[in-house]
């Protein structure tokens, strides 16, 4: 059975590491341009997922834990790892074959607005916050100001649509893994990480076996350190803090870090591409700080998450 949450408020240090999934996650758009360059869709999940996904095994396996042994919850766990890794990470990288890596990190703020209704209208497993749904809209107001600056207005007249909704897709996966996560707070994140992660891998191997041919692949080193980087920093290590999170903030709050991630690939392009930075640009960012500020709130019902499933 999932742990039931406290009411106390979570620590300070849970949210640096929301800060710190942001930054994982937010760079990883960057590593995907990079890597998608010679690795097609499928193979990049497959490989970034069953890497991850071995790493992790080998931690856990050294820290001592116990993988689950019922096979209802190895079910789980796959459907855990198609909803956070194999569907999303497909998309998006099929995505970025088409669209701009920034727009593809500006999509996919999306997030949190599909976890909030997922979580208090559909499964019902949250209280309807309305300091937190305030938060979501700010959020994604400040997210729509990013859009309409201008190098992100004009990537997104260029880009190929379902490419957009493929990445919004990966979006709707994304709040759908985080609500389902929340049944794993029984067992060390490391271990939910690294099951998911492997049943995600085993998932897409066959997919990128039979339509890639992987065997005949010639990828550059820029290309192969950019999919190394992604098993280690934003698979692996991104997972492991991505379950504790879920567990400690809840669904609502954890996927808040998308609205940061839009935070970083502005902060990126305007520090390594020399992008120009806005005061229009400055006040969606305030929004999207402000968004988080509420949405990370504890509300008076207490968490956001009593539980799912």
């Amino acid at each position: 059975m999932p742990e039931k949450p406290t009411m106390n408020p979570a620590p300070m240090g849970e949210y640096l590491l929301l800060v710190l999934l942001s930054i994982l996650w937010g760079g990883s758009f960057t590593l995907i341009k990079v890597a998608v360059a010679d690795f097609p869709p499928a193979t990049l999940a497959a490989v970034r997922i069953l890497l991850g996904g071995a790493l992790l095994g080998v931690v856990a396996l050294a820290r001592g834990l116990a993988f689950p042994t019922r096979a209802g919850r190895w079910g789980a766990l796959w459907v855990q790892g198609l909803l956070q890794g194999a569907l999303p990470f497909t998309l998006i990288g099929w995505g970025e074959l088409h669209i701009a890596s920034g727009l593809a990190g500006v999509l996919n703020a999306t997030v949190p607005l599909f976890a909030f209704l997922l979580a208090v209208f559909v499964v019902g497993s949250a209280p309807f916050v309305f300091t937190k749904f305030l938060g979501v809209l700010l959020g994604l107001a400040g997210v729509a100001g990013i859009v309409g600056h201008g190098s992100s207005i004009a990537a997104l007249g260029q880009s190929d649509f379902l490419a957009s909704m493929a990445v919004l897709g990966a979006s709707a996966s994304y709040a759908c893994g985080a609500v389902f996560g929340h049944r794993f707070g029984d067992q060390p994140a490391v271990v939910t990480a690294a099951g998911s992660l492997l049943c995600g891998g085993a998932t897409m191997l066959p997919f990128s076996l039979a339509l890639d041919r992987p065997w005949t692949l010639a990828p550059s080193l820029e290309a192969t350190l950019a999919l190394l980087a992604l098993a280690l920093l934003s698979t692996a290590v991104a997972s492991v803090v991505f379950f504790r999170l879920i567990r400690t903030l809840g669904p609502v709050t954890t996927t808040s870090n998308a609205y940061l991630r839009a935070l970083v690939s502005v902060a990126f392009g305007v520090v390594f591409l020399a992008e120009p930075l806005s005061w229009s640009l400055l006040a969606a960012s305030a929004l999207i700080v402000a968004g988080v500020v509420l949405v990370t709130r504890p509300g008076r019902p207490g968490r956001e998450l009593r539980r799912a499933g």
